[in-house]
């Protein structure tokens, strides 16, 4: 990496230049993305006079990324996530490909235009979490939150953008054009990612079960305060926040008595605020605290809410919808940063994914509500209880304080030797019980019982199960840790999930335990009544085939508790 690359600042990253290629390529494919939006909410009006099917073109190709961008996140943690990408990609490519084709045939109907804008939005959500978590293998740690604040950038460039080309397109040569351009737009990035030479790391271990990996990240986000704190925030902030693209077309047509230019303009100001914020945040990431900038943007989109809710003129309506695009983009990249920062690299992409679906899932019901608020109340009064929440949400960062995040979890080289086998097990095999006996110090027993429960949150989060601790009635100084993994698969993807971020408890149980007596581990193949059906000439078949089991126990002996489990 160019010592540009690790300078601060915002353009720093695109002094890489496979972040570079790809950024810049990628931008294409957000214009075109937008443009063929244009194209199909157009064609769909020519080819129906249902407005309910003209507003689920956008439902077509926003709805995958609710249904479909934790697995997508899976995906991108168990695979390579360049290969990931390119298949995403060449998805949404057929997707265009096939739209135009129909388009020129004559072919187009309301359900195949829904059909083919699904297909290509599907492409896009299973593309974007395994883009995003590829960043960190694009540029250095300390160029990281640059990098995906240009990302946002990139998104907002062309969502200011992008509409108004899509349109002149569609004028000059009808929306075959904005599908032939969304097609051709795809191309650059598909060839970046194809030629991209990204370093390949050989897998120690067999990925996890598609559905094991799903759990995993959900466990995950569950189970990491700080994480979870953002989901929580996000949620909030996407559900208030979101009467603004909801209502915003209501706006222009109602309350400043305009059309389709000036629903265009409001469009375009709000974009264009979006890209400031995202411009500025590096110089509020140096100036306040997490928590400070999510309050002081929240202040600011308050106010600019209830401006719109009063504002019957363009002139004071388009610098609010700037300073609530300033907001949006600067609370929401803020958020990404943190969670994208934070996350180990094991579970990037789903933590990525469920930020993603979190954000999508706030805005559509956020804009549920308030379009049913409207109805209720009018267009105006709902903008001033959207902006009056929006201001007291503040308030919320007294409860749930956000952390802030700022490097990377540094990633642990833990004891990965592997235990003595005296079972002939599979990958499959499980569950798997494992155990680890303490000698305590009475005097400690307080204090190391209060530590086990940060230990807890640590087991859960890598993924262990049924976690338990327990106290010897017959000898006080003696407790027993027990947790278990589905299969023994899963118990090596947890041993080796070693970050440093999150281990401080077994570090200070370690300082609590009797100096002289080393931590037992027990590693056991639980057997369920019924799960053993042997018939009487059936082997007990341990690791050497002529030699009888003597047990479950698959190893034991003294190891260290802060570098093994």
């Amino acid at each position: 990496m160019t010592t540009a690359a690790r300078a601060e600042g915002l353009l720093g990253p695109l002094s890489v230049p496979v972040f570079r290629r790809i950024w810049s390529a990628s931008l294409l494919s957000n214009f075109g993305i937008l443009i063929q939006g244009v194209g199909a909410a157009w064609s769909m009006s020519r080819l129906t006079d249902d407005v309910m099917m003209v507003a689920l073109v956008q439902t077509a190709l926003m709805l995958p990324i609710m249904l479909i961008a934790l697995p997508a996140g899976a995906l991108s943690d168990m695979f390579d996530r360049r290969l990931v990408c390119i298949a995403a990609l060449s998805f949404a490519l057929a997707g265009a490909v096939g739209l135009c084709v129909v388009t020129a045939l004559g072919l187009l109907t309301p359900p195949i235009l829904l059909a083919f804008c699904f297909v290509v939005g599907s492409g896009m959500a299973v593309f974007g979490p395994a883009w995003q978590a590829s960043v960190s293998e694009q540029v250095p740690a300390e160029a990281l939150p640059s990098a995906i604040a240009l990302n946002g950038i990139s998104y907002n460039v062309a969502r200011s953008f992008g509409p108004a080309i899509g349109g002149v397109i569609v004028a000059a040569v009808g929306a075959i054009g904005a599908f032939v351009a969304n097609a051709i737009f795809y191309l650059p990035l598909l060839v970046v990612l194809v030629l991209w030479k990204r370093k390949q790391e050989p897998a120690r271990l067999a990925p996890e079960t598609f559905w094991r990996a799903i759990v995993s990240g959900v466990r995950f986000i569950r189970y990491a305060p700080s994480h979870r704190l953002f989901i929580i925030r996000t949620v909030l902030f996407g559900l208030i926040g979101g009467v603004v693209p909801a209502l915003m077309p209501l706006i222009a047509r109602e309350l400043l008595q305009g059309g389709a230019s000036v629903y265009g303009v409001l469009l375009g100001a709000f974009g264009l605020g979006a890209v400031v914020g995202a411009l500025i945040l590096p110089w509020m990431r140096r100036r306040f605290t997490t928590e400070t900038s999510s309050r002081l943007s929240a202040v600011i989109m308050g106010i600019a809410i209830l401006t719109m809710a009063v504002s019957r003129h363009e002139a004071l309506t388009i610098p609010a919808l700037l300073a609530a695009g300033v907001a949006w983009t600067s609370v929401l990249t803020l958020y990404s940063i943190s969670i994208q920062v934070a996350a180990p690299r094991w579970v990037a992409g789903r933590a990525l994914a469920i930020f993603q679906a979190t954000i999508a899932g706030g805005v559509a019901l956020g804009a549920w509500g308030w379009g049913r608020c409207a109805d209720q109340i009018g267009v105006s009064h709902a903008l001033v209880v959207a902006g009056c929440l929006m201001t007291a949400s503040v308030l919320v960062g007294l409860w749930l304080r956000l952390p802030d995040l700022s490097l990377p979890p540094e990633e642990r080289d833990l004891d990965r030797t592997a235990p003595t086998l005296g079972l002939d097990i599979t990958p499959r095999s499980g569950p798997i019980v494992i155990e680890l006996d303490y000698v305590v110090p009475t005097a400690n027993a307080r204090a190391f019982y209060e530590v086990l429960q940060k230990v807890r949150r640590y087991r859960q989060r890598t993924g262990a199960y049924g976690w338990s601790i327990a106290r010897d009635i017959a000898d006080a100084t003696r407790w027993t840790e027990r947790f278990h993994a589905p299969t023994w698969n899963d118990y090596q993807h947890l041993i080796h999930r070693g970050e440093r971020s999150g281990r401080e408890g077994l570090d200070e149980s370690r300082a609590l335990l009797d100096p002289g007596t080393p931590v037992q581990v027990r590693r056991l193949l639980e057997r369920p009544a019924g799960s053993v059906r042997w018939k009487d000439d059936t082997p007990d078949r341990g690791v050497d085939a002529g030699q009888e089991g003597t047990g479950t126990t698959i190893g034991s002996g003294p190891i260290d508790v802060r570098r093994a489990i």
